[in-house]
């Protein structure tokens, strides 16, 4: 009972550290990069990402034994374009700011490789519970990624975090730009995988 508690507790952390899908796998790059102007739209298109990525590895895992091989990942996207459009309805009906900054990048959920990726890797070949904790963890791991990258970015880049400003004038403008967020990004990966070796070792 102990191995099987440890193992499904394994399961959400393999996605924050071991297989963060940013820092680690470098998944979903293009999201990563252009949504992370500040540290709101990081988090918001993280908890996107999130709820499709939970919802769909749970129905995936359902219906997986009864599809047939041959439209297997057709099928999925299917799914997970049910779960997208789902949520394009939730965010335009409560938080309509948030979705009009994410624009595009919303429906893109769809062919995000994170979301496909952990349907074909995992929940087609596991239970219910085991591919809803394993898309909680990628989920969070690929959040919290995106909300310290956005932060960073908006520290350096207008000197605010999460919309307070608490420095006087403009920040750095090349962090708000593309060339700030890959800049940004690589060393976060370095530092990150800095921090996770020492642990290991």
């Amino acid at each position: 009972m102990e191995e099987q508690k440890m193992g499904k507790f394994q399961l959400i952390t393999k996605g924050l550290i071991k297989e963060n899908p940013t820092f680690v796998l470098l998944l979903g790059m293009c999201p990563t990069l252009a949504t992370t102007t500040s540290a709101i739209n990081g988090m918001s298109m993280g908890l996107a990402t999130l709820f499709v990525l939970v919802l769909s590895n749970m129905a995936i895992s359902l219906i997986a034994p009864y599809i047939p091989d041959k439209v297997r990942i057709p099928s999925y996207i299917v799914v997970i374009a049910t779960f997208v459009t789902l949520l394009q309805f939730v965010m335009q009906a409560y938080v309509p700011d948030i979705y009009e900054t994410l624009g595009l990048f919303i429906p893109l959920i769809v062919v995000n490789c994170i979301v496909l990726g952990r349907a074909e890797a995992f929940a087609n070949k596991n239970g219910v519970v085991d591919s809803a904790l394993d898309g909680i963890g990628i989920g969070l791991g690929f959040t919290l990624s995106l909300t310290l990258l956005g932060l960073v970015r908006e520290i350096l880049g207008s000197g605010s975090a999460f919309g307070f400003k608490f420095i006087q004038g403009d920040g750095i403008l090349a962090f708000v730009l593309a060339p700030g967020a890959f800049l940004a990004l690589g060393y976060l990966i370095v530092i990150f995988r800095k921090l996770t070796s020492k642990k290991a070792e």
